[in-house]
């Protein structure tokens, strides 16, 4: 691995640390974290009342690239999208919970973490 993947790797994962204490704290049940497919992944799965979330996180250090949401794209929301519906046939879920589309933004600037739970945005 090259040094700005394992770097990349770091900070997402930090992102999702963050990210996964936030939803605890909200109420979620984490159900699955970075869910792979073939043609993608999820970063986290999670359960709150009757809806099943898929969950992209975007952590950012700085803003000069814009915020985590406007990296996902109509491509990255289908792809999300066609996991998501994997992940509900596989587990035979599909007529049997309503599925929610989230991005979770993470801006930690200047040591101060600012969390953004756009939920059912996609």
């Amino acid at each position: 691995m090259t040094s700005v993947k394992v770097f990349n790797k770091a900070k997402g994962d930090m992102g999702e640390s963050i990210a996964l204490k936030f939803l605890r704290k909200q109420g979620f049940k984490i159900i699955e974290t970075n869910y792979k497919a073939k043609m993608g992944e999820i970063d986290i799965i999670a359960k709150k009342d009757k809806c099943l979330h898929f969950i992209e996180v975007k952590y950012r250090q700085e803003l000069r690239f814009g915020a985590g949401r406007d990296a996902v794209h109509s491509r990255k929301q289908r792809t999300i999208r066609n996991v998501a519906n994997l992940y509900l046939i596989q587990n035979k879920l599909q007529f049997k919970i309503n599925a929610c589309f989230d991005v979770l933004e993470i801006h930690s600037i200047g040591g101060v973490d600012t969390i953004e739970h756009l939920v059912n945005c996609f």
